[in-house]
């Protein structure tokens, strides 16, 4: 496979500063490195491939070579004849470069890996008293609602499984007269350090989950979590002016929190089915009525359907087809407040399929009162088209 321009791979220009080159590396190093990306092959190989542009482009020499010879500069093979030093080639370990990129990869000074990845404090994350409350975890879940109930508002009841306080230990996941001993997995630091030599991170023990301590005789109906999964029903009420993808937050009704602390909140999506008749264009509804061919040529006052109920529109004698009318205010209520949007009724005619005799014999009749004053669209075309007919 053909290797990459060492410029794309990196996003950047070729009359790119240093600054920027090393500025983009920095920025997609952390997100490709493998510390971050564990068991990812795909972005392994994206983080070796940026340290070897890094490299070459980074040096005066090798991103001169590069510049003139492309790839072929950094192929042994070829770089004999090509009339420039050993100093354009050799690569080294991708990790070296990315220490060397962050200034050796230190815990102090402006810039450094641990300030891009943990936000400073050396590497090391502030967390809250592992034995304190702990906050329930948000949920997600999604609900298909009617197109109706989505523009005029609606309550619907979700039942779902999720984690709620155990009742038989009452969320201390001990059984009766159990103690507490220091996780011998973490030794009561309530994390363990996991990574390479240089970036280190720190991730939640497994086994005490943060807490720091265990208990010698779990709560044998949440087998220590505190939490065991209840059928739940929440009743939600979902303000008019709604649309799909809109997401409600239903405070308190995530996951229980542990050790006394408050719990997390569900997060649901709307989903809303596609209507019949009616087409929505933001807080505008479109809508199609099918009129007759007499109705357009002498006009008429119609009926049409609105979320609210019938309407009428009058339609004038002439109208021709696709011709829009608008009903302000007969739209979708917006859903921050912002007044309501309209109707737009699109007329459609429909040609008759089926004549019998005598209604055959009269559009006959009609046919031959017409003249050209009768069809002055037909008139046009057929003038200007003309010329295409002889």
């Amino acid at each position: 496979m053909a290797k990459r321009d060492y410029y794309e791979i990196l996003g950047v220009g070729r009359e790119a500063s240093q600054d920027e080159i090393k500025k983009a590396y920095r920025k997609l190093a952390v997100k490709y490195h493998p510390d971050k990306n564990q068991g990812d092959k795909a972005a392994e190989e994206k983080f070796k491939e940026l340290g070897e542009a890094y490299e070459a482009l980074s040096d005066e020499q090798k991103r001169a070579a590069y510049d003139q010879y492309g790839h072929d500069a950094f192929d042994p093979r070829k770089r004999a004849g090509a009339g420039f030093g050993g100093g354009a080639g050799g690569f080294h370990d991708p990790f070296d470069i990315f220490r060397e990129a962050f200034g050796g990869g230190g815990g102090g000074g402006g810039g450094s890996i641990f300030d891009e990845l943990f936000g400073g404090g050396g590497g090391r994350r502030q967390r809250q008293d592992p034995n304190g409350p702990q906050r329930g975890a948000d949920l997600g879940y999604a609900i298909e609602i009617e197109f109706e109930e989505a523009a005029l508002g609606c309550e619907k009841e979700i039942a779902l499984d999720k984690p709620a306080e155990c009742d038989s230990c009452h969320g201390s996941g001990a059984a009766e007269g159990a103690k507490r001993k220091t996780c011998p997995t973490c030794e009561g630091q309530g994390e363990v350090i996991r990574g390479s030599s240089f970036l280190r991170i720190s991730q939640t023990c497994p086994q005490c989950h943060g807490a720091g301590r265990v208990i010698d005789n779990p709560c044998r109906k949440c087998r220590g979590e505190g939490r065991v999964n209840k059928r739940s029903k929440i009743s939600l009420k979902i303000p008019a002016g709604v649309d799909s993808g809109t997401r409600l937050r239903s405070g308190g009704n995530g996951e229980s929190g542990l050790r006394g602390g408050r719990n997390g909140d569900l997060i649901v999506e709307l989903r809303v089915k596609r209507h019949k008749i009616f087409e929505r264009e933001g807080d505008d509804l479109l809508c199609e009525v099918p009129i007759s061919f007499v109705q357009a040529a002498l006009g008429a006052t119609i009926d049409v359907p609105t979320l609210s109920g019938k309407a009428s529109i009058k339609v004038p004698a002439g109208t021709q087809p696709g011709t829009i009318f608008r009903l302000r205010g007969k739209g979708v209520k917006n859903v921050q407040g912002h007044g309501v949007g309209d109707l737009h009724v699109r007329v459609i005619l429909e040609v008759p399929t089926k004549l019998n005799s005598a209604q055959q014999e009269k559009l006959e009749e009609f046919s031959e009162l017409c003249d050209e004053g009768s069809h002055p669209k037909l008139k046009k075309f057929l003038d200007q088209a003309r010329k295409f007919f002889t």
